[in-house]
């Protein structure tokens, strides 16, 4: 299942070149990945793990201004291999133009432990797109 919020951008986002700056990008796309896992994994799970990235492919193909705003959305398209599994992403301005979209890539660990584990397909099936 997709998720999809809004960001917008505020004064402290924006850098020298009058736009969001790359690593808010990054941070938004960390945020977008928290809250889907938020809004759909049962407490238990929230409760047992964690995840952390351990790769991100991004494409920047435009921006935003202070006070803009874009829609990130996220999905999964593909059943987890292991530990980890990918999540794409991609924002897209008032408009409809795709700003910044990619693949991160996403590894489950035990919160207790810190030890990595394989995603079972219990923990997946909220995420996937069906």
């Amino acid at each position: 299942m997709s998720f999809a919020q809004p960001f917008t951008a505020a004064p402290d986002d924006i850098d020298e070149l009058g736009h969001v700056n790359n690593a808010v990008w990054v941070r938004w796309v960390q945020e977008l990945a928290v809250a889907h896992w938020e809004s759909v994994a049962p407490a238990a799970h929230r409760d047992a793990y964690v995840w952390v990235v351990t790769r991100h492919a991004i494409d920047y193909r435009g921006n935003l201004g202070p006070g803009e705003t874009a829609t990130g959305k996220t999905w999964v398209p593909e059943a987890p291999r292991g530990a980890r599994f990918d999540r794409h992403f991609r924002f897209t301005d008032a408009a409809g133009k795709t700003l910044v979209e990619g693949v991160t890539t996403w590894a489950l660990l035990d919160r207790a432990t810190g030890r990595l584990l394989r995603v079972r397909p219990d923990i997946a099936a909220p995420f996937l797109e069906r």
